[in-house]
């Protein structure tokens, strides 16, 4: 059987020649089958979990179809929940977008506005915004949607559970133009499914696998740890592992696990709500390019974290309920690769991390553990069912 290929979609030889430059050679599912359809012209309705390949999905027809802008008219424009994931779909179309000549901007919250006018001002193509700041530029009438000929809502569940609906539909009503919508999401039903009914001109619909696949790759550990060494236990996991992202259930508390972390010799930097967006965004770099080990986050600032090779996540805390665990967990076994995910379990949280279990249907023993437990270096080899068994 022939693998399929980025020129087989359609994709033009320069773009594919961009994409072998950065190691891209062959397409992820949901790449192949949402491109022929994007590059045609379709309205697409993608359903994909975050680390499917979704930006390149919608990235490259994209790139390779959009016109020249006149100043603050983009004819591109992608709406994303989060700054991190502007910030990082941005940054991953940028050696595509240099190709075509095609100016890219992200449009966030929490930087200055003065310079994103004036990029504005001198001309962008393709804007990649949150829905706060973009409907700011419009009001401002330093920003015109006029000419979008393209238009993408990425992660649109995400937007849907941090409430920015209302914001997303004002931005879609002034699109006026007949345009192209690509909507990605992984589910397509409730405020979605009325996004893609309103907002969507007969699109072509693609699925790929659901979350419960990716859970099945990872390899679960529930480990009950002694309060004062539990530091300790994931300084072990974290030494033996290549990029580790360690869940606090607050801001207050991630900034407190960073600064153990640190004395106990891990590079380690936190990302909440709390601090500055040059901050995060330097946290976030530093993580993905291997400078520090560990990044811990709080659960709303993860879900702007899109970076690869996440070998193991860990819950100190335990998530407030399954969705939550499935959320967090899903940053490891990304785009196929396998994880580990494991849960730090205090004594008094033992009935509580039991019927989240239950509720995931999952049989996994908790074993209890000390920092020095040498199965902690490799926690994927090490099989807690076969030991109870």
């Amino acid at each position: 059987m022939t693998t399929t290929q980025f020129a087989d979609l359609g994709v033009d030889q320069d773009l594919v020649d961009v994409l072998t430059e950065r190691g891209i050679t062959a397409p992820f599912e949901i790449q192949a089958l949402t491109i022929p359809d994007g590059l045609a012209g379709r309205d697409v309705c993608g359903r994909a979990k975050t680390g499917s390949g979704k930006t390149l999905a919608f990235g490259i027809p994209l790139v390779q179809l959009l016109p020249k802008a006149r100043p603050g008219r983009p004819t591109g424009l992608a709406l994303v929940p989060t700054r991190e994931l502007a910030v990082q779909v941005a940054r991953e179309l940028e050696p595509l977008a240099a190709k075509r000549g095609i100016r890219t901007l992200a449009v966030y919250g929490g930087a200055p506005i003065e310079k994103q006018i004036s990029a504005l001002a001198r001309g962008v193509e393709f804007v990649v915004a949150t829905p706060g700041r973009m409907i700011d530029l419009i009001d401002r009438g330093e920003l015109s949607v006029a000419d979008v000929e393209r238009v993408v809502i990425d992660e649109a569940d995400r937007m849907a559970d941090m409430g920015f609906m209302p914001q997303v539909e004002w931005i879609l009503r002034r699109v006026d133009r007949n345009h192209q919508t690509l909507l990605f999401s992984a589910t397509l039903d409730g405020m979605v499914g009325g996004l893609i009914k309103r907002y969507q001109n007969d699109p072509v619909m693609h699925e790929i696998a659901g979350r419960e696949a990716t859970v099945a790759e990872m390899e679960h550990r529930f480990l009950a740890v002694h309060e004062m060494d539990r530091v300790r236990v994931a300084v072990a996991i974290i030494n033996s592992s290549n990029r580790t992202l360690v869940f606090s259930r607050t801001k207050w508390g991630a900034d407190k696990l960073t600064g153990k972390l640190i004395d106990e010799g891990v590079k380690a930097a936190a990302i909440h709500g709390n601090l500055r967006q040059s901050q995060r965004e330097k946290a976030l770099a530093d993580f993905s390019n291997g400078r520090i080990q560990a990044l811990v986050a709080t659960d709303v600032a993860a879900r702007g974290i899109h970076v690869d090779d996440v070998d193991v996540v860990i819950h100190y805390d335990p998530p407030s309920d399954a969705k939550a665990y499935l959320h967090r967990s899903g940053r490891t076994a990304r785009a196929g690769e396998s994880g580990v995910v494991v849960s730090l379990v205090l004594w008094n949280e033992e009935l509580e991390v039991r019927k989240l279990l239950r509720r995931l249907g999952m049989k996994v023993p908790i074993v209890a553990v000390f920092s020095n437990d040498k199965r902690l270096l490799d926690l994927q080899a090490w099989d807690p069912a076969k030991e109870a068994a």
